[in-house]
């Protein structure tokens, strides 16, 4: 093969070496200078790691490629045996290409590269190496919520991982491989509420006296290029009695139910103007035996006519930022008749025992008729039966639906607050 005098257009193998480790060897001393007419210099190259001392290119370093003297790249492809080609950005002046997407580990990439020298003549090269597995390799663990324990009807299933996976696809190996059953069987569906944490929950509630079973199948299951699903701890959950108690703000009532049939009728109070008690189901969090509360958590200054700073007994929490169902003796001459409270809902201190006594964390405290905003789906608690069935399916990438859903606020576990 003959070879024009001209001065040509060299591809630096330096820092495609560097960048790729052990897997590449040198170019040449010579660098193994590009003809004006395209033609085919792999035999030129060595790679180590096709020479059977079990060097290969490490994915977790990016591909880099470069122009040396005069010459300038034109373009430049990578594309593995499957198919599957690297994303790369080029330098204007044709300096340099760099990869922009991860190498996957254990595969066989091809690289094209084509050039022109400073008289505008073309050349052309391809390079083949292959990627070991990841020097480091990450695995998504998983942890699910809550506790093991027993529930009300209305507790959702969460799973918290232990990295973000945003990739649609990716989702769907995540999601596929996160079970629920439940004993009697119901249908349900995982919503990703971030793209760290999922919820998981049925289209009605869960049948009373049900047992959940939560577990993983991602352990050791490919999500990514680098990435391998990790252990989960299963989880067993116990659904019990179905009891909910539903507050009508504009009557001052709130009537509580168990598998169905009413149990009790409380006189209460909710939230004031501008304090207004949110609409909406809400799910128990906790049981307080106690709980200070004051309105400097919620941003009333002290000293002014709304200001407050009590000791609160019998504390149902049901948002983290700090709505809850109590005691307050100081408004019985309002129960049933005014709303009068800060936001919580506060009714006797013999009905709020009872109330107390009653009521399990999951359980559902729904309020109707008030002039508040409706509960949030996700960030301050439980509020995730506010989603409508058909949407909470588009949380879902299994259903269809849209890869991402509403991202939530930090749960901010403030201090007891409104009264």
């Amino acid at each position: 093969m003959s070879i024009s005098p001209r001065t040509r257009t060299v591809v630096s193998c330096a820092l495609l070496m560097a960048a790729l480790g052990a897997g590449v060897t040198a170019c040449g001393s010579d660098g193994n200078p590009l003809a004006d007419k395209p033609y085919d210099a792999a035999d030129q190259i060595s790679f180590s790691g096709l020479t059977g001392d079990g060097k290969k290119a490490d994915p977790d370093k990016p591909l880099e490629v470069t122009a040396e003297d005069d010459g300038r790249i034109t373009d430049v492809t990578a594309v593995d045996a499957t198919g599957r080609y690297v994303a790369g950005e080029l330098a204007a002046d044709g300096s340099r290409w760099h990869s922009t997407a991860p190498l996957a580990a254990n595969a066989h990439y091809t690289v094209r590269i084509s050039t022109e020298d400073e008289d505008g003549a073309p050349g052309r090269r391809t390079l083949t190496f292959d990627t070991s597995l990841p020097s480091t390799t990450k695995r998504l663990d998983v942890t699910f919520g809550p506790d093991a324990g027993t529930y009300g009807v209305g507790q959702p299933v969460t799973a918290k991982l232990s990295q973000d996976i945003k990739d649609k696809a990716q989702r769907a190996v995540v999601e596929r491989a996160l079970r629920v059953d439940s004993i009697p069987a119901v249908a349900g569906s995982w919503y990703w509420v971030s793209a760290k944490e999922l919820h998981y929950r049925p289209k009605d509630y869960w049948p009373a006296h049900a047992t959940l079973h939560v577990h993983s199948n991602l352990d050791g299951v490919r999500i990514g290029d680098r990435l391998l699903g990790g252990t989960a701890k299963p989880l067993t959950l116990t659904i019990g009695d179905r009891i909910e108690a539903v507050t009508d703000a504009s009557a001052h009532q709130m009537t509580v139910y168990k598998n169905g049939a009413v149990i009790n009728e409380i006189p209460v109070t909710t939230g004031k103007p501008g304090f207004e008690t949110r609409n909406g189901v809400k799910v128990v969090l906790e049981k307080q035996q106690y709980v200070r509360m004051r309105g400097s958590t919620v941003g009333i200054a002290e000293g002014t006519s709304d200001s407050y700073d009590l000791p609160v007994y019998y504390a149902t929490r049901v948002t983290w930022s700090g709505e809850y169902v109590h005691a307050a003796p100081w408004s019985v001459g309002s129960q049933g008749y005014a709303n009068v409270s800060h936001g919580c809902t506060g009714m006797s201190t013999s009905n709020a025992e009872w109330f107390f006594d009653t009521i399990h964390p999951g359980d559902i405290v729904k309020v109707v008729n008030s002039g508040g905003h409706t509960m949030e789906p996700f960030g301050n608690g439980f509020g995730d039966w506010n989603v409508d069935w058909n949407k909470w399916r588009t949380g879902s990438v299994l259903t269809n639906g849209k890869p991402d859903g509403p991202a939530p606020q930090d749960a901010l576990r403030l201090q007891p607050t409104a009264i």
